[in-house]
């Protein structure tokens, strides 16, 4: 299936024509772990297997990608289904964590069954990953260079990776689902989370911040701003938050010591 259809509909701008616009695919995807669905999501239907991957890891179903022993994706008339079958330890730890969920496009949290997993307990980022002032700054725009389905339809976010550049973007109409794309991305290219940092079109919620952290990158940076648990949360875990970088500037909200200034 197409991420993306053109929809006939009227333009209102210097009077009235007609006019195509191309629109994002939003589809229910069902993440099957061993034969039991744990969760649906609303996603865009691309790069789904990588979709799986950075669910599994990000949700904590799977603490490796070694753990999901094998992955295919099913089209369905009324959507798609990623179908992992997971080893044994993995499987009790989905136990533990149940999610029973449809997930709208603007929330990675919704239908979660503990309050506590929501707002889980975090491991700390320990790396000295640094970035300069530049780099950060020209980050978002650089981004903003790979998003061919936004540039179709203006209605979908993405998450990118930076080392020494974007070497990776994914794009979703969900925020999180764009950033579980990215993670699972980076793990089938074998690109270390550790040696960069994840760029994001969206706002920094605190599930963004989880995810991150459980990848193991060191920077988040946003062209939006963040909540205030998502500060909280990226303090103690030891994450750089740098905001509202919009290529005028940035503001770093925790662990401002990864952001050096250029060298003269």
């Amino acid at each position: 299936m197409s991420a993306a259809k053109s929809i006939a509909g009227q333009s209102w701008r210097g009077g009235v024509q007609d006019m195509h616009r191309a629109l994002p695919e939003e589809v229910p995807v069902a993440i099957v772990f061993n034969g039991t669905t744990q969760a649906v999501m609303m996603a865009t239907p691309d790069a789904l297997d990588a979709f799986g991957i950075g669910f599994a890891l990000t949700e904590g179903t799977v603490t490796t990608a070694d753990e999901i022993e094998s992955l295919e994706v099913i089209e369905h008339d009324q959507g798609f289904e990623v179908r992992m079958w997971i080893a044994d330890a993995a499987a009790k730890r989905m136990e533990d964590r149940r999610r029973s969920m449809i997930g709208p496009v603007g929330c990675g949290l919704c239908g979660i069954d503990s309050l506590e997993q929501a707002m889980r307990k975090l491991t700390t980022v320990n790396i000295n990953k640094t970035l300069t002032y530049s780099e950060v700054n020209t980050a978002t725009e650089a981004l903003r260079q790979h998003q061919p389905l936004h540039d179709q339809t203006r209605a979908v976010h993405a998450a990118g990776f930076w080392c020494n550049g974007i070497v990776a973007v994914t794009e979703d109409v969900g925020r999180h689902n764009a950033l579980d794309k990215l993670i699972g991305t980076l793990v089938q290219r074998g690109i270390d989370p550790a040696t960069g940092a994840i760029v994001l079109t969206s706002r920094v919620s605190v599930d963004m911040v989880q995810k991150t952290v459980i990848a193991g990158a060191p920077i988040l940076i946003a062209v939006s701003a963040p909540t205030v648990q998502a500060v909280e949360i990226a303090d103690a875990a030891n994450l750089t938050i740098a905001a509202l970088a919009r290529g005028d500037g940035f503001d770093v909200f925790t662990h401002p010591e990864r952001i050096i200034p250029d060298e003269v």
